[in-house]
């Protein structure tokens, strides 16, 4: 019997409106992925979060950011905007995974728990064999953290309605690609 798990990547105010990297919708999507694993968690066997956790990433930090290879400081290490979003307060995961200490790190498969431990392990070692992920941004780390599950040999869906992109461009090249490694993107509603 397949096990599920579902990751929840980089849903922190940094990302959101107001935050130092934000996307538009930011805050509308924490607010709808609260709900979703508050209304589906029993159809889970694992919940993970994913979070940039920044201390001194190098090049991926700029004064000029170009946007594309590098970015504004954002996700920095033990500051509010880098915790998971106020809406996730009651989402008890079984797991969670910071990322990007020293890098870059876009994939939540990059980052590790308090032990340690790999995403990669958390998962193998709940017997994970399929996952949905859902968080932000749709473009970039959403996307890396699917391929990498793929890459992972695992049945990855990506809930189209429970993310959002950077810009509406950058979306429809992340779920090109996505589509094209195997990622299935549904709507939460189609699970």
């Amino acid at each position: 019997m397949a096990s599920r798990a579902l990751l929840v990547v980089d849903v922190q105010p940094t990302f959101c409106e107001g935050g130092a990297l934000a996307v538009d919708g930011g805050n509308a999507v924490a607010e709808a992925i609260a709900g979703y694993a508050a209304n589906h968690r029993n159809s889970y066997d694992l919940v993970v979060t994913t979070q940039d956790w920044h201390i001194d990433p190098g090049a991926h930090f700029s004064e000029t950011p170009d946007f594309v290879d590098t970015w504004p400081p954002h996700g920095v290490a033990g500051t509010p905007e880098a915790e998971l979003h106020p809406a996730l307060a009651h989402l008890a995961p079984d797991a969670s995974v910071k990322k990007g200490a020293y890098a870059a790190a876009y994939s939540g498969f990059e980052g590790v728990d308090d032990g340690g431990a790999s995403l990669a392990q958390i998962l193998t070692r709940a017997g994970v064999t399929e996952v949905d992920v859902v968080g932000i941004a749709e473009s970039h780390c959403v996307k890396e953290t699917a391929l990498d599950a793929v890459a992972e040999g695992l049945g990855t869906r990506v809930l189209g309605d429970l993310t959002v992109p950077v810009t509406a461009e950058q979306g429809a090249v992340a779920r090109e690609a996505m589509a094209a490694a195997g990622v299935r993107i549904i709507r939460s509603t189609d699970g």
